[in-house]
Formats: structure tokens, C-alpha cells, sequence
């Protein structure tokens, strides 16, 4: 490991010097593709220099040892356990560093949400959940566009709503949200006070590149119809909502949420991107892994990965068993500690993986 952290120490110190050469800095493209290897080797870079001046301070606290200066030894003594126990925590992070990275994890993302069991309360608390995750957008300047919605009716919420969140590392942030949410509370609607439980699932896609998914445009066959619901006076005026299908997969995705036909088309075109790809790295992994699970399920309440509690104002993870008790800040976009330790065990569990 550390002969392959020198190799990558040597490397980031060529890049430093070819970004300061002049014959680079004048050529746009090159400098950009050194520049974003040199930002990729910085975390590992750095903790492995720090790595190793502590080494070298331990190494040299452990040679006074063998001196004559007992107040020295005495200091040392106690130096040396928190050296070594920084030194393991490095090394922890080392390990993580040079684990594979997902290659889609500085890409956009494409939020789908739709409400599963329930009826108008699961509408409802899919739109809950698209203001948390709008909400932690804004916080992180992220930009998030409504691709397509279809409202739940007279209730408020939605059947299904779409978007597309830029920002950079937003998949790599939001990619453990897939599967189902449940919620647990007393719906408006609810003359007896009783408590109901709901179910929404979640899909979190990286956005497709066009060179990443090549579409054939006589595979598709595209409609156009008017447009239906909210939307001012040009709704039911004009042939704007589009709906494509893709023949070899028979995947259709509708968009009517832009007046315009071609503003819709090119959404829709991004949705299915975005769908294929999904498709396309999901049937690799089910080659590698016949145990890998759906991403999203069927939206029934047992195959949850979080409840949400209302009565009791508590949040809880069911694959890493963590509970939170601010349920109002964590619906306001307060996440970050629960991706934060989603993204630990999954390390760890990449981490353990690898060493067995």
C-alpha cells in the first residue's frame, strides 16, 4: 500500500509542476484534465504526508526512549500512545482513499419520487420528502429543476414528481436515499385521530452523458398531446406534453411541465438517459452479485429503509440502525449526519470487503 502512496506522491508532485509550466497553462483542455487529477490526489496526498511526519516523530520519540534523560523518556511515554493511535486512524483513512471510487459520484443527480401505499397521505409526504431534499440542495448551492410532476389531486403532494439536482458530488451524497420511506402519523383527513402509515419510494439516478448512452433515434417513438392540469393558458391549446418510448426497453417517459414542446423533449430525452443508464449498470451488477437487491422496490411498507415517525419526532435508519429525534429539523433538510454515516458503513463494509 505505501509503495503505491509513494507512486501517487510522485505523481501529484509532476502535476503541481506542470501546472505551473507555461506551455500548459495556455492549453485549456490539458491544463483542466491535470488540474482535475491533481484536485482528485489531494486528500490522499496530504494524509499521507501527514501520515508520515508522524511516523518519523514516533520513530524519533522512540529512540529517546533509549536515552539517558528520564524526564524526556517520561514526556515521551505519554506522547507515544496518541501518535500510534493517530497513525491508526491515518492509516484507516488511507485505506478508504484508495478504496475505488464510483465514477458517477461528481455526477448530477435525477431525483424520482413517487408516493406507494397510502393513497392522498402518501402524495402528501412525497411532497415532504421533494422539500427535505430541495431544502438540503439549497443548502449545499445545489440547483434543482422540476423535470416533470404530477400532482395527488385536491390534497396537495404528488403522485410522482422528477428533478434534476446539480451540484458538485451530488450523487455521491445522495445515492444511499434510494428505497422506500415510510411514514407514520395522523393524516389531516383523520376525524379519529388514528395513526396511518404510508409508504414513498425513492430513486436516485446519476444523470446520463449523450457519450454514455447512445440512443438510437429509430428506436424511439415520441407523442405529442395537449398538455393537462396547472399551467396557464396555453394548457389543452397546444400540442406541448411530450411522451417518448423507447422500443427495445419499452421504457416511456412523459413530460408536460414546460409550455414548450421542445423544452419538454429535451427533459424527457434526459429522464431516459438517465433511466438506461440505471438499467445498464444495474444488469452489471446483478453479473457480478445475483444477491443485489432492486434499487427502488414496489412500494410496499416492508421494504422500508426509513421511518418517520410524527408522534413520536424521530427518524430511524433501518440499515445502519441510527435514530434521530428531530424529525422537523431532519424534513427541513438538516440530513447531513445520516449521509454522513450511510457513507461510513458503506465504506466499511467496501473496506471489509476488500481486505477478505
Amino acid at each position: 500500500m505505501f509503495a503505491r502512496l509513494k507512486d501517487v506522491a510522485t505523481r501529484y508532485e509532476e502535476l503541481e509542476r506542470q501546472l505551473s509550466d507555461p506551455a500548459i497553462v495556455t492549453k485549456p483542455q490539458i491544463y483542466q484534465k491535470y488540474a482535475k487529477e491533481h484536485s482528485d490526489l489531494r486528500d490522499i496526498v496530504e494524509t499521507y504526508r501527514e501520515y508520515e511526519k508522524i511516523k518519523c516523530r514516533l520513530e524519533e520519540d522512540q529512540n529517546l526512549l533509549r536515552g539517558n534523560d528520564e524526564e524526556l523518556k517520561e514526556i515521551v511515554k505519554e506522547e507515544i500512545p496518541l501518535l500510534k493511535e493517530n497513525l491508526l486512524v491515518l492509516e484507516n483513512k488511507i485505506k478508504l482513499l484508495l478504496l475505488p471510487q464510483d465514477p458517477n459520484d461528481y455526477k448530477n443527480v435525477l431525483l424520482e419520487i413517487r408516493a406507494g401505499t397510502g393513497g392522498d397521505e402518501a402524495g402528501l409526504f412525497a411532497g415532504d420528502l421533494f422539500r427535505m431534499y430541495a431544502r438540503y440542495a439549497e443548502l449545499n448551492r445545489w440547483k434543482v429543476d422540476v423535470m416533470s410532476s404530477n400532482p395527488a389531486g385536491g390534497v396537495g403532494g404528488f403522485k410522482e414528481i422528477i428533478a434534476l439536482i446539480e451540484g458538485k458530488g451530488a450523487y455521491s451524497k445522495l445515492k444511499y436515499e434510494s428505497g422506500v420511506h415510510r411514514v407514520q402519523r395522523v393524516p389531516v383527513t383523520e376525524a379519529q385521530g388514528r395513526i396511518h402509515t404510508s409508504a414513498v419510494t425513492v430513486a436516485v439516478l446519476p444523470e446520463a452523458e449523450e457519450v454514455e448512452v447512445n440512443i438510437d433515434a429509430n428506436e424511439l417513438r415520441i407523442d405529442v398531446y395537449h398538455s393537462g392540469g396547472h399551467g396557464g393558458q396555453s394548457v389543452n391549446t397546444t400540442d406541448s406534453a411530450v411522451r417518448i418510448t423507447h422500443l427495445p426497453t419499452s421504457l416511456v417517459v412523459t413530460c408536460q411541465d414546460e409550455k414548450s414542446q421542445l423544452k419538454n423533449k429535451g427533459k424527457a430525452m434526459k429522464i431516459l438517459r438517465a433511466r438506461l443508464l440505471d438499467m445498464m449498470v444495474r444488469k452489471q451488477h446483478e453479473e457480478i452479485s445475483e444477491a443485489r437487491k432492486s434499487q427502488v422496490g414496489t412500494g410496499d411498507r416492508s421494504e422500508r429503509i426509513r421511518t418517520y415517525n410524527f408522534p413520536q419526532g424521530r427518524v430511524t435508519d433501518h440499515r445502519i440502525g441510527l435514530t434521530r429525534y428531530d424529525l422537523e429539523n431532519f424534513l427541513g433538510g438538516d440530513i447531513q449526519e445520516m449521509i454522513d454515516a450511510l457513507t461510513t458503513h458503506s465504506q466499511t463494509e467496501i473496506l471489509k470487503q476488500s481486505v477478505n
